[in-house]
């Protein structure tokens, strides 16, 4: 049996191939009455369109290349789902890359995606070093950035204030009562959310109660014995602490499990609140008050801006910030 090409489709729709090849890649742009002539002849003669033809006619391959730190991290699986929810309702397909925040993989996953011939690259989460922006710079490929930013470089980006939730979160707490309140913190070094975080909860503390707070603060990356061990550490220099913030969902429960396994009830005895809003913040027990990233629409929102990249599109906005919200469960009460 014959291969079934666009030509037989476009002739048994009597439609030129040019409207054929529309309805595959924007179908938007085709009349109603002609689409779905065309859609009823590919389903009748079971056409597949050759992807990697396509990609030659076209230049390009209707992929993106993301690269992610850690894929089994809660909070960037659902901006992936954001992504890859967007870029099928756009005809595109995602390559994921995990880098485990190492630089020789993500240089060799760059060569990588140069070599499937990706149209464009989505870098999560991390930031963006000279020597990363020469790599991107050498690609020549459109590159946006999804929770992360650079401000040397001009490369479109989605994220958060991060500096203002954590301001945001640290007043919720005051707000509530709390005076003794501690962080557990990413570190510092990250200077896209961990010390943006970080000086936005001191910012609060000196601001609205006149308090130096660095000694309030234990440091960790944002995993679950991360929270657990600050926790250990932080009530033992500080037992008087009666809220923590912490700069993750997953350490705000590890945190609350150490406190449990002391036999300190949360949130009778110490408040606890989360960053992030991941599913699990609202399956734990007690269920956690945390700030909200809008993790869904920061994915979907870089896909868009990786559309108008592609589509030539002049004045996109090149530094986004969606906004975030404090998220009242049960993890933290009044003073």
């Amino acid at each position: 049996m014959e291969k079934v090409t666009m030509k037989d489709v476009s002739r048994l729709a009597g439609v030129s191939m040019s409207t054929v090849s529309r309805v595959l890649n924007s179908p938007e742009s085709v009349n109603r009455e002609k689409r779905e002539k065309v859609l009823n002849v590919i389903k009748e003669l079971k056409y597949h369109p050759n992807a990697l033809a396509r990609g030659l006619v076209y230049k390009r391959t209707n992929s993106l290349g993301v690269l992610i730190p850690d894929v089994s991290n809660a909070y960037v699986a659902e901006v992936i789902r954001g992504m890859e929810d967007t870029a099928l309702h756009y005809g595109y397909n995602l390559i994921l890359c995990n880098t485990d925040l190492d630089q020789k993989k993500m240089v060799k996953y760059l060569q990588v995606l140069k070599e499937k011939q990706v149209d464009g690259i989505v870098f999560t989460s991390e930031p963006v070093t000279a020597e990363l922006n020469e790599l991107f710079e050498q690609l020549q490929l459109p590159v946006v950035l999804a929770s992360t930013q650079s401000l040397e470089y001009n490369l479109p980006s989605v994220k958060v204030d991060d500096e203002k939730a954590a301001y945001d979160a640290a007043s919720y707490l005051i707000g509530k009562g709390h005076r003794k309140i501690g962080m557990i913190s990413g570190p510092t070094f990250d200077i896209i959310s961990g010390a943006t975080r970080y000086y936005g909860f001191q910012r609060a503390m000196k601001e609205k109660l006149q308090i130096n707070a660095e000694d309030m603060v234990e440091f960790g990356s944002y995993r679950f014995e991360d929270g657990y061990n600050g926790m250990k550490k932080l009530l033992k220099r500080k037992p008087d602490v009666t809220a923590v913030f912490a700069a993750s969902d997953e350490m705000a429960v590890g945190a609350i499990t150490y406190l449990h396994e002391q036999g300190v009830d949360v949130p009778g005895d110490i408040s606890i609140m989360g960053y992030d809003n991941t599913k699990f913040a609202s399956m734990y027990i007690p269920k956690l008050t945390t700030v909200a990233q809008p993790m869904y629409e920061i994915g979907k929102t870089a896909v868009e801006k990786m559309m108008e990249k592609l589509e030539g599109e002049e004045g996109t906005l090149l530094r986004s910030y969606l906004a975030h919200q404090i998220i009242e469960r049960d993890s933290v009460r009044e003073r």
